[in-house]
């Protein structure tokens, strides 16, 4: 039986094809390349290159491999551009997971990982926020994700059909045996930018909003580490496959960082000084989001790792100095095969 992640090729996504193989699981990755990479998908992996809104595709691959269950990280995650074109976000995010799910059903595969955001809960009241915060996202991103967790929620009330889906805070870092890391060159993470503006990859980097009503005006964000996210969705596998009833749970650490603190850590940790520039608020953007974390040690056993935003960093930059060799070298594959 096999595992079939879409987004497989992409950051998260990827971090889960290689914990699923370092259990020695069977992996089938769908993933339309469009921000991820081909040569992120090892070996043992089966990829197919592909859209999840396309039914034949997904038919096909239920057809030809036997799929137990679905983990799905394909999305679109921009907040700034979920503003400024929704229907693309709802059209990407909950349309198309929505063919997803359907067609899962229809092949009988019954349990199902999504990764969903901390977005879902807008501007929070109190932080950090627990799961029973009202969700009352501010944005589409936030809102196409939320749309989906509703379309679980029912199908698993009407069919056989569990599922885990995970509000994901602010994900960062970079494999800590170096396999994999943020590869999208645009990507907007900020530890990715902050990192590429240390190696002068960017001239400098923006700070959107210094008056929010944190101590030091900044956002402030849960960063959690790739690795121990990861490790929380083979618990919610293990969960559904003992026959674990359907669970929505927070994945972050409970603890938060500024922006102008991340920045000042990367400085640190490079030893190079860049440009920061201060600028506006970005629609969309709330002042704080730090996650309630205690449900997910409880219910699923969850006990993360690497809690160190000081590593965290130094794994994002040791990735970031070593990447252009990997897509040189993928680069020279693909053209001599």
């Amino acid at each position: 039986m096999a595992i079939l992640v879409t987004g497989g090729a992409g950051y998260i996504g990827g971090h889960m094809v290689l914990a699923l193989l370092d259990v020695g699981e069977e992996v089938v990755v769908l993933d339309d390349l469009s921000t991820g990479f081909a040569w992120a998908v090892p070996k043992p992996a089966t990829l197919v290159i592909g859209d999840m809104g396309d039914t034949a595709a997904l038919e096909a691959i239920f057809a030809n491999h036997h799929i137990e269950a679905i983990a799905h990280f394909a999305a679109k995650i921009v907040v700034p551009e979920s503003v400024a074109d929704p229907l693309l976000y709802y059209l990407n995010n909950t349309a198309k997971a929505r063919n997803l799910i359907e067609v899962a059903v229809r092949a009988g595969i019954r349990r199902f990982i999504f990764s969903s955001t901390a977005a879902v809960y807008g501007e929070p009241i109190v932080n950090p926020i627990s799961e029973d915060a009202p969700p009352a996202p501010i944005n589409p991103y936030g809102r196409s994700k939320l749309m989906v967790e509703w379309i679980l929620e029912d199908v698993a009330r009407a069919r056989d059909f569990s599922y885990v889906a995970l509000r994901y805070f602010n994900v960062a870092g970079a494999d800590p045996a170096g396999r994999l890391g943020q590869s999208t060159p645009n990507a907007t993470h900020l530890i990715k930018v902050a990192v590429q503006a240390a190696l002068g990859r960017r001239p400098g980097m923006d700070v959107y909003g210094t008056d929010y009503p944190t101590p030091d005006g900044t956002c402030i964000r849960d960063y959690i580490q790739v690795s121990d996210l990861i490790a929380a969705h083979l618990l919610a596998l293990a969960h559904l496959r003992d026959g674990g009833k359907s669970l929505v749970l927070n994945c972050g650490y409970g603890h938060g960082h500024s922006v102008n603190e991340v920045i000042d850590m990367v400085k640190r940790v490079t030893g190079i000084d860049f440009p920061v520039r201060l600028a506006g608020r970005r629609a969309g953007d709330p002042a704080m989001l730090v996650a309630g974390a205690a449900r997910i040690r409880n219910l699923l056993g969850w006990s993360p790792r690497y809690d160190n935003l000081q590593e965290i960093v130094h794994e994002a930059y040791e990735w970031e100095r070593k990447l252009p060799s990997i897509t040189a070298k993928a680069t020279d594959a693909a053209r001599k095969g």
